[in-house]
Protein backbone atom coordinates (compact mmCIF):
# COMPACT_ATOMS: atom_id res chain seq x y z
CA UNK A 1 0.00 0.00 0.00
CA UNK A 2 3.30 2.48 1.12
CA UNK A 3 4.65 1.65 -2.44
CA UNK A 4 1.47 2.46 -4.10
CA UNK A 5 1.13 6.08 -2.34
CA UNK A 6 4.91 6.47 -3.03
CA UNK A 7 4.28 5.88 -7.05
CA UNK A 8 0.94 7.81 -7.21
CA UNK A 9 2.34 11.23 -5.82
CA UNK A 10 5.92 10.14 -7.56
CA UNK A 11 4.20 9.88 -11.07
CA UNK A 12 2.59 13.67 -10.00
CA UNK A 13 5.69 14.91 -8.89
CA UNK A 14 7.84 13.58 -11.78
CA UNK A 15 5.43 14.81 -14.43
CA UNK A 16 5.90 18.26 -11.95
CA UNK A 17 9.51 17.87 -12.10
CA UNK A 18 9.89 17.25 -15.44
CA UNK A 19 7.49 19.99 -16.63
CA UNK A 20 9.88 22.70 -14.46
CA UNK A 21 13.20 21.01 -15.54
CA UNK A 22 11.77 21.31 -19.50
CA UNK A 23 11.22 25.25 -18.40
CA UNK A 24 14.16 25.32 -16.34
CA UNK A 25 16.16 23.92 -19.42
CA UNK A 26 14.72 26.33 -21.87
CA UNK A 27 15.92 29.11 -19.17
CA UNK A 28 19.45 27.60 -19.19
CA UNK A 29 20.49 26.94 -22.02
CA UNK A 30 18.69 29.43 -24.45
CA UNK A 31 16.70 32.38 -22.61
CA UNK A 32 19.76 33.41 -19.55
CA UNK A 33 22.68 32.89 -22.40
CA UNK A 34 20.66 34.89 -24.69
CA UNK A 35 18.75 37.12 -22.73
CA UNK A 36 20.56 38.28 -20.21
CA UNK A 37 24.12 37.65 -21.18
CA UNK A 38 26.97 35.51 -19.05
CA UNK A 39 28.24 37.82 -17.05
CA UNK A 40 24.25 38.61 -15.05
CA UNK A 41 23.67 35.08 -15.72
CA UNK A 42 26.90 34.05 -13.84
CA UNK A 43 25.98 36.87 -11.32
CA UNK A 44 22.37 35.30 -10.73
CA UNK A 45 23.73 31.89 -10.56
CA UNK A 46 26.63 33.33 -7.87
CA UNK A 47 23.90 34.31 -5.77
CA UNK A 48 21.51 31.64 -5.67
CA UNK A 49 23.73 29.08 -4.46
CA UNK A 50 24.89 31.32 -1.84
CA UNK A 51 21.89 31.56 -0.64
CA UNK A 52 21.63 27.70 -0.69
CA UNK A 53 24.83 27.74 1.05
CA UNK A 54 23.14 29.87 3.74
CA UNK A 55 20.04 28.36 4.27
CA UNK A 56 20.50 25.08 6.29
CA UNK A 57 22.22 27.30 8.61
CA UNK A 58 18.91 29.68 9.02
CA UNK A 59 16.47 26.60 8.81
CA UNK A 60 18.07 25.06 12.03
CA UNK A 61 17.37 21.86 10.75
CA UNK A 62 13.23 22.62 11.43
CA UNK A 63 12.25 20.92 8.35
CA UNK A 64 14.05 17.82 8.96
CA UNK A 65 13.01 17.51 12.68
CA UNK A 66 9.59 17.79 11.13
CA UNK A 67 9.53 14.71 9.44
CA UNK A 68 11.68 12.82 11.59
CA UNK A 69 9.31 13.60 14.75
CA UNK A 70 5.64 14.45 13.53
CA UNK A 71 4.29 11.03 13.06
CA UNK A 72 5.70 9.89 16.81
CA UNK A 73 3.27 12.23 18.61
CA UNK A 74 0.21 10.63 19.00
CA UNK A 75 -2.13 13.07 20.44
CA UNK A 76 -3.49 16.49 18.57
CA UNK A 77 -1.95 18.53 22.02
CA UNK A 78 1.87 17.26 21.48
CA UNK A 79 1.32 17.82 17.89
CA UNK A 80 0.33 21.18 18.36
CA UNK A 81 3.06 21.96 21.19
CA UNK A 82 5.99 20.33 18.65
CA UNK A 83 5.06 22.58 15.75
CA UNK A 84 4.41 25.70 18.15
CA UNK A 85 8.31 25.16 19.02
CA UNK A 86 9.66 24.51 15.35
CA UNK A 87 8.32 27.31 13.94
CA UNK A 88 10.04 29.74 15.59
CA UNK A 89 13.30 27.68 15.23
CA UNK A 90 14.71 29.46 12.09
CA UNK A 91 14.60 32.86 13.48
CA UNK A 92 16.97 32.16 16.04
CA UNK A 93 19.82 32.47 13.48
CA UNK A 94 18.08 34.30 10.64
CA UNK A 95 17.62 37.99 13.17
CA UNK A 96 21.32 37.49 14.27
CA UNK A 97 22.86 37.15 10.78
CA UNK A 98 20.75 39.82 9.10
CA UNK A 99 21.58 42.31 12.43
CA UNK A 100 25.08 41.69 11.30
CA UNK A 101 24.45 41.65 7.74
CA UNK A 102 27.19 44.22 7.12
CA UNK A 103 30.46 42.06 8.34
CA UNK A 104 28.97 38.83 6.38
CA UNK A 105 28.67 41.46 3.41
CA UNK A 106 32.28 42.06 3.63
CA UNK A 107 33.06 38.56 4.27
CA UNK A 108 31.54 37.73 0.58
CA UNK A 109 33.14 40.51 -0.54
CA UNK A 110 36.86 39.46 0.28
CA UNK A 111 36.37 35.93 -1.45
CA UNK A 112 35.85 36.99 -5.04
CA UNK A 113 38.53 38.41 -7.38
CA UNK A 114 38.11 42.41 -8.54
CA UNK A 115 36.79 41.55 -11.64
CA UNK A 116 33.33 40.41 -10.42
CA UNK A 117 32.95 43.58 -7.64
CA UNK A 118 29.42 43.42 -9.61
CA UNK A 119 28.23 41.21 -6.67
CA UNK A 120 28.95 43.69 -4.03
CA UNK A 121 25.33 45.84 -4.82
CA UNK A 122 23.25 42.44 -4.82
CA UNK A 123 24.92 40.73 -1.38
CA UNK A 124 21.32 41.35 0.56
CA UNK A 125 19.45 39.54 -1.98
CA UNK A 126 21.29 36.32 -0.82
CA UNK A 127 20.41 36.86 3.10
CA UNK A 128 16.48 37.12 2.32
CA UNK A 129 16.38 34.76 -0.44
CA UNK A 130 18.40 32.00 2.35
CA UNK A 131 15.46 32.99 5.09
CA UNK A 132 12.47 32.49 2.41
CA UNK A 133 13.83 29.03 1.32
CA UNK A 134 14.32 28.56 4.80
CA UNK A 135 10.56 29.17 6.15
CA UNK A 136 9.56 27.45 2.48
CA UNK A 137 11.31 24.15 3.34
CA UNK A 138 10.09 24.19 7.19
CA UNK A 139 6.12 24.78 5.88
CA UNK A 140 6.72 22.07 2.79
CA UNK A 141 7.67 19.79 5.18
CA UNK A 142 4.68 20.32 7.13
CA UNK A 143 2.42 19.49 4.49
CA UNK A 144 4.55 16.37 3.77
CA UNK A 145 4.21 14.90 7.12
CA UNK A 146 0.43 14.94 5.68
CA UNK A 147 1.36 12.42 2.94
CA UNK A 148 0.50 15.86 0.90
CA UNK A 149 3.52 16.87 -1.65
CA UNK A 150 1.85 17.83 -4.91
CA UNK A 151 1.24 21.51 -4.31
CA UNK A 152 4.68 21.99 -2.00
CA UNK A 153 5.81 20.86 -5.31
CA UNK A 154 4.86 22.94 -7.83
CA UNK A 155 5.82 25.80 -5.75
CA UNK A 156 9.37 24.07 -5.23
CA UNK A 157 9.85 23.07 -8.95
CA UNK A 158 7.77 24.73 -11.21
CA UNK A 159 6.81 28.51 -9.84
CA UNK A 160 10.69 29.87 -9.67
CA UNK A 161 11.07 28.57 -13.16
CA UNK A 162 8.04 30.41 -14.39
CA UNK A 163 8.36 33.52 -12.58
CA UNK A 164 12.47 33.49 -14.38
CA UNK A 165 11.03 32.81 -17.83
CA UNK A 166 8.42 35.60 -17.19
CA UNK A 167 11.24 38.03 -16.25
CA UNK A 168 13.54 37.19 -18.79
CA UNK A 169 10.86 37.94 -21.01
CA UNK A 170 10.43 41.11 -19.58
CA UNK A 171 13.70 41.73 -19.98
CA UNK A 172 13.73 41.16 -23.60
CA UNK A 173 10.94 43.13 -24.02
CA UNK A 174 12.76 46.67 -22.46
CA UNK A 175 9.81 46.30 -19.69
CA UNK A 176 12.50 45.81 -16.86
CA UNK A 177 16.44 46.23 -16.75
CA UNK A 178 18.92 43.22 -15.94
CA UNK A 179 19.24 44.93 -12.45
CA UNK A 180 15.55 44.89 -11.48
CA UNK A 181 15.30 41.40 -12.90
CA UNK A 182 17.25 40.54 -9.84
CA UNK A 183 15.21 42.57 -7.62
CA UNK A 184 12.07 40.89 -8.71
CA UNK A 185 13.02 37.50 -8.50
CA UNK A 186 14.25 38.04 -5.04
CA UNK A 187 10.47 39.23 -4.20
CA UNK A 188 9.10 36.15 -6.35
CA UNK A 189 11.03 33.67 -3.26
CA UNK A 190 9.51 36.31 -0.31
CA UNK A 191 5.92 35.19 -2.41
CA UNK A 192 6.66 31.86 -2.88
CA UNK A 193 6.94 31.23 0.99
CA UNK A 194 3.92 33.51 1.88
CA UNK A 195 2.13 31.24 -0.31
CA UNK A 196 3.67 27.95 0.86
CA UNK A 197 3.02 29.29 4.54
CA UNK A 198 -1.02 29.64 3.73
CA UNK A 199 -1.41 26.72 1.99
CA UNK A 200 0.28 24.62 4.97
CA UNK A 201 -2.03 26.02 7.51
CA UNK A 202 -5.31 25.29 5.34
CA UNK A 203 -3.57 21.42 5.27
CA UNK A 204 -3.51 21.56 9.41
CA UNK A 205 -3.99 24.66 11.39
CA UNK A 206 -2.52 24.01 15.21
CA UNK A 207 -3.81 25.57 18.42
CA UNK A 208 -0.03 27.64 19.27
CA UNK A 209 1.14 26.72 22.55
CA UNK A 210 3.76 28.09 24.51
CA UNK A 211 4.81 24.78 26.53
CA UNK A 212 7.62 22.97 24.57
CA UNK A 213 6.44 19.33 23.68
CA UNK A 214 8.16 16.44 26.38
CA UNK A 215 10.94 15.21 24.56
CA UNK A 216 11.54 19.08 23.72
CA UNK A 217 16.02 18.37 24.58
CA UNK A 218 15.99 15.41 22.04
CA UNK A 219 14.89 17.83 19.24
CA UNK A 220 17.46 20.08 20.16
CA UNK A 221 19.77 17.37 19.63
CA UNK A 222 18.71 16.40 16.68
CA UNK A 223 18.25 19.33 15.02
CA UNK A 224 21.95 20.41 16.21
CA UNK A 225 23.07 17.70 14.06
CA UNK A 226 21.11 17.97 10.68
CA UNK A 227 22.33 21.55 10.54
CA UNK A 228 25.33 20.96 10.28
CA UNK A 229 24.56 18.07 8.02
CA UNK A 230 22.45 19.99 5.93
CA UNK A 231 24.52 22.78 5.69
CA UNK A 232 27.41 20.37 4.91
CA UNK A 233 25.26 18.54 2.09
CA UNK A 234 24.67 22.21 1.08
CA UNK A 235 28.54 22.82 0.45
CA UNK A 236 28.62 20.03 -1.38
CA UNK A 237 25.81 20.99 -4.19
CA UNK A 238 27.06 24.18 -4.49
CA UNK A 239 30.40 25.19 -3.33
CA UNK A 240 31.97 24.72 -6.76
CA UNK A 241 29.59 27.71 -8.06
CA UNK A 242 30.75 29.80 -5.28
CA UNK A 243 34.30 29.27 -5.45
CA UNK A 244 34.66 29.95 -9.37
CA UNK A 245 34.11 34.16 -9.09
CA UNK A 246 37.65 33.31 -6.43
CA UNK A 247 39.67 32.66 -9.97
CA UNK A 248 37.65 33.39 -12.58
CA UNK A 249 35.17 35.84 -14.33
CA UNK A 250 31.86 35.58 -12.97
CA UNK A 251 30.76 34.11 -16.61
CA UNK A 252 32.63 31.25 -15.62
CA UNK A 253 29.91 30.50 -13.07
CA UNK A 254 27.29 30.41 -16.18
CA UNK A 255 29.46 27.76 -18.35
CA UNK A 256 29.86 26.01 -15.97
CA UNK A 257 26.16 25.70 -14.35
CA UNK A 258 24.68 25.13 -17.68
CA UNK A 259 26.80 22.00 -18.00
CA UNK A 260 25.99 20.73 -14.12
CA UNK A 261 22.06 21.19 -15.06
CA UNK A 262 22.49 19.03 -18.06
CA UNK A 263 23.85 16.36 -15.72
CA UNK A 264 21.52 16.93 -13.38
CA UNK A 265 18.22 16.38 -14.95
CA UNK A 266 18.46 12.74 -14.72
CA UNK A 267 17.59 13.28 -11.23
CA UNK A 268 14.61 14.43 -11.36
CA UNK A 269 12.36 11.01 -10.52
CA UNK A 270 14.23 10.83 -7.23
CA UNK A 271 13.75 14.56 -6.28
CA UNK A 272 9.45 13.28 -7.01
CA UNK A 273 9.99 10.26 -5.33
CA UNK A 274 12.17 11.64 -1.93
CA UNK A 275 8.96 13.87 -1.55
CA UNK A 276 6.89 11.52 -0.10
CA UNK A 277 9.71 8.48 0.65
CA UNK A 278 10.77 10.48 3.56
CA UNK A 279 7.38 10.83 5.64
CA UNK A 280 7.03 7.22 4.56
CA UNK A 281 10.14 5.76 5.61
CA UNK A 282 9.91 7.91 8.75
CA UNK A 283 6.73 6.28 9.63
CA UNK A 284 7.84 2.89 9.36
CA UNK A 285 11.33 3.25 11.46
CA UNK A 286 9.19 4.75 14.11
CA UNK A 287 6.41 2.16 13.67
CA UNK A 288 9.74 -0.47 13.70
CA UNK A 289 8.32 -2.10 10.40
CA UNK A 290 11.68 -2.90 9.37
CA UNK A 291 9.69 -5.46 6.74
CA UNK A 292 8.20 -2.39 5.05
CA UNK A 293 11.32 -0.42 5.18
CA UNK A 294 13.92 -2.77 3.50
CA UNK A 295 10.77 -2.88 1.05
CA UNK A 296 10.97 0.49 0.28
CA UNK A 297 14.66 0.67 0.08
CA UNK A 298 14.59 -2.15 -2.70
CA UNK A 299 11.71 -0.66 -4.86
CA UNK A 300 13.02 2.65 -4.19
CA UNK A 301 16.44 1.58 -5.81
CA UNK A 302 15.23 -0.55 -8.73
CA UNK A 303 12.86 2.19 -9.77
CA UNK A 304 15.22 5.30 -9.52
CA UNK A 305 18.07 3.49 -10.69
CA UNK A 306 15.69 2.33 -14.20
CA UNK A 307 14.37 5.85 -14.72
CA UNK A 308 17.48 7.53 -13.94
CA UNK A 309 19.35 5.31 -16.28
CA UNK A 310 17.35 5.94 -19.39
CA UNK A 311 17.65 9.84 -18.93
CA UNK A 312 21.61 8.94 -18.03
CA UNK A 313 21.89 7.79 -21.48
CA UNK A 314 19.62 10.44 -23.31
CA UNK A 315 21.30 13.30 -21.64
CA UNK A 316 25.51 11.90 -22.23
CA UNK A 317 24.34 10.47 -25.64
CA UNK A 318 22.85 13.67 -26.81
CA UNK A 319 24.93 16.54 -24.84
CA UNK A 320 27.60 17.00 -28.12
CA UNK A 321 24.75 18.08 -30.15
CA UNK A 322 23.17 20.16 -27.98
CA UNK A 323 26.29 22.09 -27.12
CA UNK A 324 25.95 23.31 -31.11
CA UNK A 325 23.06 24.86 -30.00
CA UNK A 326 24.40 27.04 -27.42
CA UNK A 327 25.15 30.90 -28.61
CA UNK A 328 28.69 31.67 -27.07
CA UNK A 329 31.84 29.40 -27.34
CA UNK A 330 32.18 29.36 -23.65
CA UNK A 331 29.65 26.99 -23.08
CA UNK A 332 31.12 24.21 -25.02
CA UNK A 333 33.44 21.59 -24.25
CA UNK A 334 31.56 20.61 -21.32
CA UNK A 335 31.01 17.34 -21.92
CA UNK A 336 33.24 15.44 -19.29
CA UNK A 337 31.36 17.92 -16.37
CA UNK A 338 27.94 16.65 -18.13
CA UNK A 339 28.95 13.02 -17.81
CA UNK A 340 30.77 13.23 -14.06
CA UNK A 341 27.84 15.49 -12.88
CA UNK A 342 25.23 12.93 -14.32
CA UNK A 343 27.49 9.65 -13.01
CA UNK A 344 27.32 11.30 -9.45
CA UNK A 345 23.48 11.77 -9.54
CA UNK A 346 22.24 7.97 -11.01
CA UNK A 347 24.46 6.60 -8.18
CA UNK A 348 22.75 8.79 -5.85
CA UNK A 349 19.66 7.15 -7.34
CA UNK A 350 20.52 3.62 -7.29
CA UNK A 351 20.89 4.47 -3.21
CA UNK A 352 16.86 4.98 -3.30
CA UNK A 353 15.75 5.92 0.32
CA UNK A 354 19.29 5.32 1.83
CA UNK A 355 19.32 8.98 2.98
CA UNK A 356 15.74 9.07 4.69
CA UNK A 357 16.66 5.46 6.12
CA UNK A 358 20.12 7.18 7.99
CA UNK A 359 18.42 10.42 8.67
CA UNK A 360 15.12 9.37 10.18
CA UNK A 361 16.76 6.70 12.58
CA UNK A 362 17.92 6.12 15.95
CA UNK A 363 21.49 6.46 14.03
CA UNK A 364 20.94 10.25 12.35
CA UNK A 365 24.46 10.93 14.46
CA UNK A 366 26.36 9.61 11.78
CA UNK A 367 25.07 12.48 9.02
CA UNK A 368 27.06 15.02 10.66
CA UNK A 369 30.49 13.21 10.37
CA UNK A 370 29.66 11.82 7.09
CA UNK A 371 28.14 15.76 6.16
CA UNK A 372 31.30 17.25 7.00
CA UNK A 373 33.77 14.92 6.19
CA UNK A 374 32.27 15.44 2.54
CA UNK A 375 31.89 19.58 2.52
CA UNK A 376 35.22 19.80 3.82
CA UNK A 377 36.67 16.75 1.66
CA UNK A 378 34.96 18.58 -1.55
CA UNK A 379 36.47 21.97 -0.33
CA UNK A 380 40.06 20.81 -0.48
CA UNK A 381 39.26 19.02 -3.65
CA UNK A 382 38.10 21.86 -5.55
CA UNK A 383 41.50 23.91 -4.53
CA UNK A 384 43.76 20.96 -5.94
CA UNK A 385 42.18 20.51 -8.53
CA UNK A 386 40.67 24.08 -9.73
CA UNK A 387 43.41 26.10 -8.47
CA UNK A 388 46.02 24.24 -8.09
CA UNK A 389 46.24 22.01 -11.15
CA UNK A 390 44.44 23.93 -13.13
CA UNK A 391 41.98 21.70 -14.21
CA UNK A 392 38.96 24.15 -14.82
CA UNK A 393 35.44 23.10 -14.07
CA UNK A 394 36.10 19.37 -15.15
CA UNK A 395 38.59 19.42 -12.08
CA UNK A 396 35.20 21.00 -10.10
CA UNK A 397 33.15 18.26 -11.59
CA UNK A 398 35.76 15.33 -11.00
CA UNK A 399 35.88 16.31 -6.85
CA UNK A 400 32.23 16.30 -6.72
CA UNK A 401 31.98 12.68 -8.33
CA UNK A 402 35.12 11.51 -6.17
CA UNK A 403 33.00 12.43 -2.73
CA UNK A 404 29.94 11.70 -4.22
CA UNK A 405 31.21 7.63 -4.68
CA UNK A 406 33.04 7.30 -1.85
CA UNK A 407 30.94 9.05 0.70
CA UNK A 408 27.86 7.49 -0.93
CA UNK A 409 29.36 4.08 -0.09
CA UNK A 410 29.99 4.60 3.20
CA UNK A 411 26.00 5.34 3.71
CA UNK A 412 25.72 1.91 1.69
CA UNK A 413 27.66 0.19 3.85
CA UNK A 414 26.48 1.47 6.80
CA UNK A 415 22.69 0.91 6.48
CA UNK A 416 23.98 -2.64 5.40
CA UNK A 417 26.11 -2.70 8.88
CA UNK A 418 23.19 -1.26 11.00
CA UNK A 419 20.10 -2.59 9.54
CA UNK A 420 21.08 -5.66 7.54
CA UNK A 421 19.52 -4.75 4.36
CA UNK A 422 21.15 -3.70 0.97
CA UNK A 423 19.21 -2.05 -2.56
CA UNK A 424 21.13 -4.45 -4.64
CA UNK A 425 19.11 -7.29 -6.22
CA UNK A 426 19.88 -9.61 -8.93
CA UNK A 427 17.80 -6.76 -11.70
CA UNK A 428 20.36 -4.31 -10.21
CA UNK A 429 23.38 -6.15 -11.96
CA UNK A 430 21.19 -6.68 -15.21
CA UNK A 431 19.98 -3.01 -15.28
CA UNK A 432 24.12 -2.01 -15.10
CA UNK A 433 24.53 -3.85 -18.20
CA UNK A 434 21.85 -2.62 -19.92
CA UNK A 435 23.35 1.03 -19.07
CA UNK A 436 26.76 0.29 -20.07
CA UNK A 437 25.91 -2.22 -23.48
CA UNK A 438 23.70 1.06 -24.67
CA UNK A 439 26.09 4.13 -23.23
CA UNK A 440 28.86 2.51 -25.17
CA UNK A 441 26.88 2.25 -28.69
CA UNK A 442 25.05 4.94 -28.70
CA UNK A 443 27.70 7.61 -27.22
CA UNK A 444 30.21 8.35 -30.24
CA UNK A 445 27.72 7.99 -32.67
CA UNK A 446 24.71 10.11 -34.25
CA UNK A 447 23.00 10.91 -37.36
CA UNK A 448 24.42 12.03 -40.34
CA UNK A 449 21.83 14.92 -40.91
CA UNK A 450 22.51 17.53 -43.79
CA UNK A 451 22.49 20.98 -42.10
CA UNK A 452 19.09 22.41 -41.92
CA UNK A 453 18.59 25.93 -41.43
CA UNK A 454 14.87 27.52 -40.02
CA UNK A 455 15.37 31.79 -39.05
CA UNK A 456 19.24 31.19 -40.10
CA UNK A 457 19.50 28.98 -37.51
CA UNK A 458 21.22 25.28 -37.82
CA UNK A 459 18.39 23.19 -36.44
CA UNK A 460 19.79 19.57 -37.40
CA UNK A 461 21.39 19.18 -34.12
CA UNK A 462 17.96 19.37 -32.47
CA UNK A 463 16.81 16.59 -35.02
CA UNK A 464 19.98 14.24 -34.38
CA UNK A 465 18.82 14.36 -31.12
CA UNK A 466 15.33 13.78 -32.00
CA UNK A 467 15.91 10.97 -32.96
CA UNK A 468 18.73 9.34 -31.61
CA UNK A 469 16.68 9.19 -28.09
CA UNK A 470 13.73 7.82 -29.70
CA UNK A 471 15.72 4.84 -31.06
CA UNK A 472 17.41 4.78 -27.31
CA UNK A 473 14.31 4.97 -26.17
CA UNK A 474 12.86 1.92 -27.87
CA UNK A 475 16.24 0.19 -26.73
CA UNK A 476 15.53 0.83 -23.66
CA UNK A 477 12.00 -0.05 -22.54
CA UNK A 478 12.40 -3.25 -24.84
CA UNK A 479 15.38 -4.56 -22.98
CA UNK A 480 14.09 -3.49 -19.31
CA UNK A 481 10.17 -5.34 -20.20
CA UNK A 482 12.13 -8.34 -21.41
CA UNK A 483 13.91 -9.07 -18.35
CA UNK A 484 11.77 -7.94 -16.17
CA UNK A 485 13.78 -5.51 -14.37
CA UNK A 486 10.87 -3.69 -12.60
CA UNK A 487 7.51 -5.24 -11.70
CA UNK A 488 5.96 -1.80 -11.30
CA UNK A 489 7.43 -0.43 -14.62
CA UNK A 490 6.32 -3.88 -16.26
CA UNK A 491 2.92 -3.24 -15.04
CA UNK A 492 2.85 0.29 -16.12
CA UNK A 493 3.90 -0.63 -19.92
CA UNK A 494 2.03 -3.79 -20.13
CA UNK A 495 -1.15 -1.19 -19.58
CA UNK A 496 0.13 1.41 -22.31
CA UNK A 497 2.08 -0.42 -24.94
CA UNK A 498 2.40 -3.75 -26.53
CA UNK A 499 5.57 -5.45 -26.24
Amino acid sequence: RSMGIVLRQSFRNTIIIYGAFLIGGINTIWFYPELLGAKFYGLVVYLLATSNIMMPFLAFGAHFTMIKFFSSYETKEQKDRFLSSQIFFPLLIALPIGFFWDYFHEWIMSAVVKENKSIENYTFSIYLISVCCAYFEFFYSWTKVHLNTVFGNVLKELWNRVVVTILLISVFCGLISKIEFIYYLTGAYILRTFVMMFYAFKIYIPKFHFKFPDNFSEIIKYSGYIILAGSAGAILLDIDKNMIPGKDTIEQVAFYTVAVFMGSFIEAPSRAMTQILQPLTSKSLNDANMVEVESLYKKSSINLFLVGGLFFLLVNCGVHELFKLMPEKGYAGGELVVLMISLAKLYTMFLGNNGAIITNSKFYRITLPIGVGSAVAVYFLNRLFYYELDMGTNGLALSTLIIILIFNSVKLYFVKSKFSMSPFTDKSWKLFFIILILMVSFYFWNFSIPVVEVFDRDISPILNIIFKSLLIIICYLFLIFKLSISEQINTLLKKYIKL
